[in-house]
Order: structure tokens, then sequence, then C-alpha cells
């Protein structure tokens, strides 16, 4: 679609194949949404007339939605592949056309994890199985779906007595496993790996470290690969957690407040704010100190974002694809706010010679703990 950009979109059941160029030549616009706080959105919109396969598709299923049909859309830059999608149709639209405009059909989806919400398997039996076993035997039955788990072991590793108890599946899988993770301060998200069809299904501590990706210049003339750009200050967003732990030999408890500092999510700004907000975490003197520490850390982190930038980016000019749950660089913006970010969410929107992308990042707070910014 663009000079060293190619687009393809792969569409099935269970395993998808590479549409047809009647498909591809009616494709209008591609949008996908990546973001760390819940599921990644995609929408495709095709223009159709009364010839066209699209059409006669959505005749034959009476416009109802189309149980588990795969699409991957990936993108080939200077030959290297990046798949921004792997997911399944959701919802699908047509709308009529008028005497200047042709008929639309639009079909939207969500990634893998609207698959693990379709099924509620309350009441199944987890004997002797810790929360990471169960995670593991829930995510295994997707393999189909070219799913592979990463599951992190937790330091609150706990393998029930059957004589005790027999923890049981409550919800559907994706609400069980997502469960599992908030009670020891984890995340959970099913991404696609740069092999097309194959996507990793994570579960562990949220990792704000790595290499970071190519820097995002702001007025550096020749330099500059950013169209926009906007930055915030939030003083009122952080909380203070404040553990609860059961003090020995004295059976009270004592409280303990968390900073938000971890090793797994360093402070990427010199001055945070101030917080102003207590959360007590009440669940967590049943837990060794260290064991709650990690617990209060991770929910510290949660809300340690302080400082916000949001913008626009040619793909074309930047060179390659900006990826979500990964640092960037930012330079050219001032002290304040040039420094390493974490980015939480990127919109891709691509129309016939176009390919840009919306992003939004955050870190603890201001001036970079960095003296320099990976070009």
């Amino acid at each position: 679609m663009l000079k060293g950009i190619n687009l393809t979109l792969m569409i099935g059941p269970a395993v998808p194949l590479p549409v047809s160029k009647a498909v591809l030549d009616a494709l209008v616009s591609v949008e996908v949404t990546a973001k760390t706080d819940g599921p990644s959105v995609f929408q495709l919109k095709f223009t159709i007339d009364k010839q066209s396969p699209l059409a006669t598709l959505f005749m034959l299923t009476g416009g109802a939605q189309i149980p588990l049909v795969r699409v991957v859309i990936f993108v080939t830059i200077n030959g290297s592949t990046e798949v921004l999608m792997d997911g399944v149709m959701t919802d699908h639209q047509i709308t009529p056309g008028s005497s200047s405009e042709q008929p639309t059909l639009i079909i939207s989806g969500e990634d893998l994890t609207r698959v693990m919400d379709y099924l509620d398997l309350t009441g199944l039996p987890y004997p002797a199985m810790p929360p990471e076993a169960r995670v593991l035997l829930a995510v295994a039955k997707y393999a189909i779906f070219g799913v592979v788990p990463v599951v992190i072991p937790s330091v609150l590793i706990d393998v029930p007595i059957p004589t005790d108890r027999i923890p049981r599946h409550q919800g559907t899988d994706l609400s069980y496993i997502r469960s599992l993770a908030d009670d020891v301060g984890y995340t959970f998200y099913v991404e696609p790996t740069p092999q097309p069809g194959v996507s990793v299904a994570y579960w562990g501590p949220e990792l704000r470290v790595g290499l970071p990706q190519k820097a995002l210049n702001i007025d550096m003339d020749a330099q500059t690969n950013v169209e926009s750009v906007n930055f915030s200050f939030d003083s009122e967003h952080k909380e203070l957690p404040v553990l609860l732990i059961m003090a020995p030999f004295l059976n009270i408890p004592l409280p303990i407040p968390i900073p938000d500092i971890t090793p797994l999510s360093p402070p990427l700004g010199l001055i945070p704010p101030i917080p102003k907000k207590v959360r007590w975490l009440n669940k967590t003197a049943k837990y060794s100190a260290a064991q709650a520490a990690l617990i209060g850390l991770a929910k510290a982190a949660k809300t340690s974002d302080a400082v916000g930038a949001s913008g626009s980016v040619d793909v074309l000019r930047y060179g390659q694809v900006l990826k979500p749950r990964r640092l960037v660089g930012i330079r050219g913006a001032g002290l304040a706010f040039d420094g390493l970010y974490f980015i939480k969410s990127v919109t891709h929107s691509i129309k016939r010679g176009e390919f840009k992308q919306n992003f939004s990042a955050a870190r603890n707070g201001l001036i970079s703990t960095f003296s320099r910014v990976p070009a």
C-alpha cells in the first residue's frame, strides 16, 4: 500500500488464509488498537457492490455473527514482518450506499482473549494445583489458535492440599485467569508474535524494562518523526498502598506504606508527585512480609503514572511500527518531558497511501532519570 510497506490480511475459521485480490481491492481502511488495560480491537472497512463476494457472504449469514472467524493483520516493512492483530470477528455491519457513495461493510473484532471469554466453566476442579498450573491448563485448550502460554511463577506459590480445599474455576477462562493475576499483582494479555498465526498468552508482572524502541523526535528539523505530541502532568492519580502485616508474637496488624519502586518497573522520572490518596490492602495480612511487599509494589506501580504523552506518528517517516508495552524515548520536548516512556496504547490507522499511529505513553514523574535517550 505504501512504498516499503505491504499489508497482508488473512481470514478464515481456526486457520486463517490470505484473502483474495477482490477482497483486498475492496478494503478501504484498517484500524487496530492495542492497549495495556483491555483487549486489542480492530475494524476493517470494505466497499461492496451487488457482485461483491463480501455482500454474498453477508446475505448467506443473514447478518448474524459468524462464530470463530480468525483475522490476522500484518505489515511488512523493509522485509521485517510486524503482526498488528490476531483475533476473531465479533460484529459486522452493512451500510447502504447513496448516489454518491458505495455501500460499505464494516467488520469489527477483538484479540484472542475474546475466545477465552465465551464458555462459563464455573465449578471445574483443580486439585493440588497452584495458580500457575491452573493458568497453564486454562490456556492450553487454545493451542489450536496458535496461543503459546508464558507463565511467570509468583512468590505466592500455594499448592492446596486436596483434603483441605480444592480450588474451583469461577466464570470464563479469561475472567478466572485475570482474577488469579490480580490476586498476586500480575497482568494477563494475549499478544501476537512476529510469526503470523502465533500469539503469546502472558501471565506475569508488568515489565517496564528492556531495549527502548527508536526515539520519537520533536522539532528537530530533518530528524523530526512525530507529527504531533501533547504532554500532561496528573498529581491526583497517584495512590500510596498501605499493607497490613501480622506482627510476629504480637498477633496484631501493622500498617506498612509501600513505594512504587520495583526492579521490574524502575522509575523513569526524577520528580514524582506526592501521593494524596491512601489505599489499604487488607487481604495481605495472611502473607509473609516479603510476599505482601511484592503485591504492594505491583499495586503501587499501577497508579504511579503521573506524566502522560500522546501523539501521532507517520510510520513511513518513523521507519518502523511503534509497539505497546515497551519503552520509547522522546527527544526535543524540553527538560521536564524528555526521556523514556512506557507505551500504554497504540492505534494503527491504515489507508491506501497512508499508515499512521496514534499513541499514548506514561511515566512516573518529571525530568528523566537518564541523561541520554537512545536514538
